[in-house]
């Protein structure tokens, strides 16, 4: 897919505000034979990901699964892959939760001197890996304008530190515009869902910023 330069982004950005992300998906996609979409499973996921298998089946889904999901989330995300037929690329830490427990003494906190190595342990290089081994030239994402004050400075398009376009279609939707998605599309929503790097939902954990 070409590079587009920065006044083309805004430009096309001013443009799909008000697409519907199905169009979106569907114009991003004909014109990419390598695209994926991650996922984590939280909140409003289930929306990215039956948007984009309704225009691509077999559009490979990549979790970077931290270990430390609660059992509703997992739950959820079992329900997701069997209904949607997901072709989900499963990433998880190279080291097992017991072994950091033994070293960092459990989850550190976002003020510690281990908060940093932990992420790294359990998030970026998960992802980085993933990356790094299905090379998308798409990237399909669920964010969202209001989430952080990083987020709220990209917009549909935008692109990540390593050049991969990322495309955000429900970017300008809020959460009763997408609860209604959700329903009419008969798909559930998971709230019990928790993060260990973040703590607060308006921090970033280093994938997108």
């Amino acid at each position: 897919m070409k590079r587009f330069k920065d006044i083309e982004l805004k430009k096309l950005n001013s443009q799909l505000r008000g697409v519907a992300p199905s169009e979106i998906i569907q114009w991003v996609l004909s014109s990419s034979d390598k695209p994926v979409v991650t996922t984590n499973f939280r909140p409003y996921e289930a929306a990215i990901l039956y948007a984009c298998v309704q225009v691509d089946p077999n559009i490979k889904v990549i979790w970077c699964d931290t270990g430390y999901n609660t059992p509703q989330t997992y739950k959820h995300a079992n329900y997701l892959i069997d209904r949607l037929a997901l072709n989900v690329k499963l990433y998880t830490p190279e080291e097992t939760a017991a072994y950091r427990d033994a070293f960092f003494n459990g989850i550190p906190q976002v003020d510690s001197t281990d908060h940093a190595e932990f992420t790294r342990q359990v998030k970026l290089e998960p992802f980085q890996r993933a990356m790094a081994q299905q090379q998308p030239e798409v990237w399909f994402t669920n964010l969202r304008k209001g989430q952080t004050s990083f987020r709220d400075s990209i917009d549909i398009l935008s692109y990540s530190k390593d050049g991969v376009l990322k495309v955000s279609p429900f970017y300008h939707w809020d959460d009763e515009k997408l609860d209604d998605y959700l329903r009419e599309n008969k798909l559930p929503n998971e709230f019990k869902y928790f993060d260990p790097t973040k703590v607060l939902e308006n921090r970033e954990c280093g994938l997108h910023a």
